[in-house]
């Protein structure tokens, strides 16, 4: 049984399963916060704020006591724009052709509260990732499986895109939505070692 409570600030069910698979036993808290209402100069930025708004909002939150919370989001940019979640088939089937063949930098932020003393740890962490050339037949094909509709910049690296993921360049995890070796790094920072989260 761990000793300290972790909770992540997420509905996303890929940062779920990193963390139990990691060993973690983390409660689910959805912050509630729109994404819409923040802005930055850059989508390092973004996504540093998005992740501080989401880990702030549950923190302050009920029934929180001494738990320590995660907030992450992701954006993926390329040709300087940042992508979240496609709006509709048609917005990801745009997305996906302008970057098959290409590379593009997949960014999350992460922000860790210790709620018993407020004290709070963050980092953007982003993942070069190159997807392979592909045919209009296989864009079309993805898209009308609805995995790209629910993830940051139509596409993720534990689903059918894996197959048109040609390579990447840094932390996998970081891709599916939580840098485990970064998370680590955060717990460090607020004097938490990491086996006191595993379950």
């Amino acid at each position: 049984m761990s000793s300290r409570r972790l909770i992540l600030a997420s509905a996303s069910p890929a940062r779920l399963r990193l963390l139990t698979d990691a060993g973690f036993a983390p409660e689910v808290r959805i912050s509630g916060v729109d994404e819409e209402s923040q802005d930055a100069d850059t989508v390092d930025a973004l996504v540093a704020a998005l992740a501080e708004a989401k880990a702030a909002a549950v923190a302050a939150g009920p029934d929180v006591d001494d738990a320590l919370v995660i907030g992450c989001d992701s954006l993926f940019e390329i040709d300087g724009q940042g992508w979240g979640k496609p709006g509709t088939p048609d917005e990801a089937r745009a997305r996906i052709r302008a970057m098959q063949g290409r590379s593009g930098l997949l960014h999350t932020g992460h922000c860790l509260i210790d709620a018993s003393s407020g004290k709070r740890a963050a980092a953007v962490r982003s993942t070069v990732v190159r997807f392979a050339p592909m045919t209009d037949a296989e864009v079309d094909a993805y898209v009308a499986t609805g995995e790209p509709l629910a993830v940051a910049g139509s596409f993720t690296l534990d689903g059918r895109a894996s197959v048109f993921v040609e390579s990447i360049e840094g932390d996998p995890s970081n891709v599916i939505g939580l840098s485990l070796p970064l998370l680590r790094t955060l717990l460090a920072e607020l004097d938490v070692g990491v086996r006191e989260l595993w379950a």
